[in-house]
């Protein structure tokens, strides 16, 4: 790593010579939007001096009489966004630089209230860097995204669909569960998942659905100086769709394989004449089954938003996101005893007809922005959220059938089963001041805000449960002890007789609906709980000249109630000062370098692992990142790419225990890291010709466990290499105008499973590439396309646990989707 500082440091005194002046040149060029149309009025200034110009009725503009020497261009103008460029002017020589603008919908906002105009694969704004609307060019920091184009394009329905878009972000398992450079990010948490950039309650058992999303977007490594409570690997931002200022309609409808059928509708525009009141309207709804058996899924989503701009000052926005989905909990494939991942077809699960998972949740968050000065801006927003779970299932109780003699039988396994109800309830209260300033030579972006969240799960959280093997008066149930055999109810063969039938991987009967009623349960009680936390935080971010700086500092107060209202009550309170330190460099117009440090934290106590018999309590994880990269910008800024070179520590992560009396048992790992170098390269070659390509290498490893044996191994689910290509081309002249072709290849090496009892070897799941397809034909308004994805049908695997819980990845299907925009 110290190379790489001296690298960046050798290439940030090396740009400083480029600034060496030396006497009359002139500027000239024409400024047009997106849609290659002039743009006059803007103006064209360079910084520092009072030479400048403003375009004319073709968007033309000329700077004369500019002594020789290095400047910064900057093209700015109301409803645009800024562009700037390093130049060199020398003596006698005309400059020709072109110029395409995009409108600015971010100028008086700090959260994200009209929406996003762009049509391609390229976004180059975010707040998720910076808490402001930053260019992602600036932001010190790798952030990677998907938009909503390639979304459609590639067909995709959930955050776990889109995933493979971006440089060292892969799917864990079947849930909600992803993991990002080696760290897992999970639902049922508030630490790595955000909606609008706030902290959102989400399933850890489903996937995210994004029929209504604008763009999922990951910075990399710990946010914890911007939103506190972060985990280590990054945090995924779900950006919805907001309202535009013009009117848009579109429909949409999908139909393929295992009995697909998905309807879209989104509706947006003015509402008002004057175009002071907007609305948009997201709607979804899917039936679908899955490749996988008993499996299925029914969701709706119902999406309005609303935004209110009185004037050029004040800005309203209220957004609301309501989900329910009916299907059930797929905890995995199950293969033999001896590990052989295609000794079962991967289509058997291990669920019983009866079993169903029900959720529902909703987000309702209200935006408000006003502009005191165009110096000083206040930014308020409040996100309520709920989420409310209902389920019944069968499932592995991770290990294979018990025998008489203490042996297994491997095509047994041994099944548990739960009736559980909660019911979640979060809020979310961000206030924030941002104040420019200029002292000198330096431009000054100052941020001072407070965050409050609040999470509580409400009363009657409770859960039925039946497992283990029963007693010999059939009263009740324990682990099978061989060396106590006549204590247990055994069988004709003289085997243990379970509590909850096992699962014959051998029956293809073995998925009927089971008779609940004679299971001996026990019951688990979720006590209320409450946590909370209030952050302070200050940011500055610095311009001086080509450098950028950003320093960010934030102190977190975490408070965790435990067994609430209750005459156990406990309160578990933690405190976190937390740095942060960035640099950007423009080393020219089209290459920024830059550098960071920042550190995170994210508490692990009883609500937030929502499983009292996880043990504890645990320390909170701890962990820090340095980073070097360069971002760039090419073919007149259609297409950009970001290199990033990082080091990540953390200590204090949570692993399963393997505690036969206590599956749920957890256990802290000592420290772990993982260092690597990524690449994301976005947008368009050319108008008609676009592409996402990235690649990952990872070195995630555990450097420090009680458990020698684990030291120095590859973190579960964190492969090592990583790449995806995916390249969309449209015929736009001649007889075949409209018809267009999208391919796409992801490769994944091998990876581990999960941690292990000690002194055995955890599973190893295969690497694969998977080949992705697609059709378009556009027609006026009307679109249709087919995607065939896995087109070489290979089996293959996105995660596993063990070899009780293995995630395969769905073979060879097909969807064809027709919209109408209008």
């Amino acid at each position: 790593m110290n190379k790489f500082i001296l690298m960046f440091l050798l290439l940030f005194l090396g740009a400083g010579a480029l600034l060496a002046q030396t006497n009359l040149g002139t500027i000239q060029g024409t400024i047009t939007d997106k849609d290659n149309n002039p743009i006059p009025g803007l103006n064209a200034a360079l910084r520092g001096t009072t030479l400048g110009n403003v375009t004319d009725a073709d968007g033309e503009f000329t700077i004369g009489e500019i002594p020789t020497g290095s400047y910064q261009l900057m093209i700015s103008g109301v409803g645009y966004q800024t562009q700037r460029r390093s130049v060199n002017v020398t003596e006698g020589q005309t400059l020709q630089l072109d110029f395409t603008l995009q409108p600015s919908l971010t100028q008086l906002q700090e959260v994200e209230i009209t929406g996003r105009k762009e049509t391609t694969y390229q976004n180059e704004v975010s707040f998720i860097g910076s808490k402001t609307a930053t260019p992602l060019q600036d932001v010190p920091q790798s952030v990677s995204y998907v938009t909503k184009e390639l979304i459609l394009d590639q067909a995709a329905f959930r955050v776990n669909d889109v995933v493979k878009n971006m440089s060292g972000v892969n799917q864990y398992s079947f849930y909600n569960d992803i993991t990002i450079r080696g760290f897992r990010v999970a639902g049922q948490r508030n630490s790595g998942n955000l909606i609008n950039g706030m902290r959102a309650f989400t399933s850890f058992w489903k996937q995210q659905l994004i029929p209504h999303i604008e763009r999922v977007e990951v910075i990399k490594g710990p946010a914890s100086a911007l939103f506190g409570n972060a985990s280590p690997g990054g945090t995924i931002n779900r950006v919805t769709k907001k309202p535009l200022d013009e009117t848009r309609q579109s429909i949409t409808a999908t139909v393929g394989s295992f009995g697909t059928l998905r309807t879209l509708a989104d509706f947006t525009g003015p509402m008002t004449e004057d175009g002071t009141l907007l609305y948009r309207l997201n709607l979804g709804y899917e039936n679908a089954d899955s490749f996988r058996d008993l499996q299925y899924d029914n969701n709706l989503i119902v999406a309005p938003s609303f935004s209110f701009l009185p004037n050029d000052a004040t800005r309203l926005n209220v957004d609301v996101v309501y989900q329910s989905s009916d299907g059930r909990l797929d905890r995995g494939q199950a293969v033999f005893g001896d590990g052989d991942l295609f000794s079962v077809p991967i289509t058997k699960a291990l669920n019983a007809a009866n079993d169903y998972l029900r959720e529902e949740s909703l987000n309702a968050t209200l935006s408000f922005q006003h502009q005191f000065t165009d110096r000083i801006k206040f930014n308020s927003v409040y996100l309520h959220s709920n989420y409310r779970e209902d389920l019944q299932e069968h499932r592995a109780a991770n290990r294979f059938a018990a025998l008489g003699d203490g042996g297994i039988d491997p095509e047994q396994v041994a099944m548990q089963a739960f009736i559980r109800r909660r019911n979640w309830s979060n809020d979310n209260f961000n206030n924030y001041l941002t104040l420019d300033l200029t002292t000198g030579p330096l431009e000054h972006q100052l941020l001072v805000g407070y965050d409050y969240f609040r999470q509580t799960l409400k009363p009657g959280g409770s859960q039925l449960q039946a497992r283990r093997y029963l007693l010999a008066d059939r009263t009740g149930t324990s682990n099978f002890d061989p060396e106590n055999a006549d204590a247990f109810a055994l069988d004709e063969a003289g085997n243990p007789i379970p509590n909850v039938p096992h699962f014959d991987l051998t029956d293809p009967f073995a998925n009927q609906i089971r008779d609940m009623s004679d299971y001996v349960y026990d019951t688990r009680l979720f006590p209320q709980s409450l946590l909370h936390n209030h952050g302070i935080y200050l940011q500055n971010q610095v311009t001086w000249g080509p450098l950028q700086v950003l320093i960010g500092l934030r102190q977190e107060y975490y408070i965790d109630e435990l067994d609430y209202r209750t005459e156990d009550e406990e309160r578990v309170s933690q405190d976190a000062f937390i740095p942060r330190l960035g640099l950007v460099y423009e080393l020219s117009d089209r290459i920024n370098l830059y550098g960071t440090y920042v550190e995170g934290y994210q508490p692990q106590s009883a609500s937030v692992i929502n499983d009292p018999d996880a043990g504890g309590p645990f320390d909170p994880l701890i962990s820090n990142l340095i980073e070097f990269g360069a971002k760039t910008q090419w073919m007149d800024d259609r297409l950009s790419a970001t290199l990033a070179i990082y080091r990540l520590r953390q200590e204090g992560a949570l692993y399963n225990a393997n505690d036969p009396d206590n599956p749920d048992r957890q256990v802290q790992i000592g420290e772990e890291q993982s260092q690597g170098i990524e690449l994301d390269i976005t947008g368009q070659i050319l108008p008609n010709w676009s592409i996402v390509a990235n690649y990952a290498f990872n070195e995630a490893v555990i450097q420090v466990s009680d458990d020698e044996t684990e030291e120095n191994r590859q973190k579960p689910n964190a492969p090592r290499h990583t790449g995806n290509l995916w390249t969309k081309y449209v015929i736009d002249r001649g007889a075949f105008a409209g018809l267009g072709i999208g391919v796409g290849i992801n490769l994944v090496t091998e990876r581990f499973g999960s941690i292990v009892p000690e002194g055995e070897n955890p599973p190893l799941f295969p690497g694969y590439e998977v080949v992705d397809a697609a059709l378009y034909y556009q027609l006026d308004k009307f679109r249709i396309q087919v995607n065939v994805n896995n087109v070489l049908d290979q089996t293959h695997w996105v995660g596993g646990y063990d070899f009780i819980r293995a995630f395969p990845g769905a073979p060879r299907n097909l969807l064809t989707t027709i919209s109408y925009t209008f």
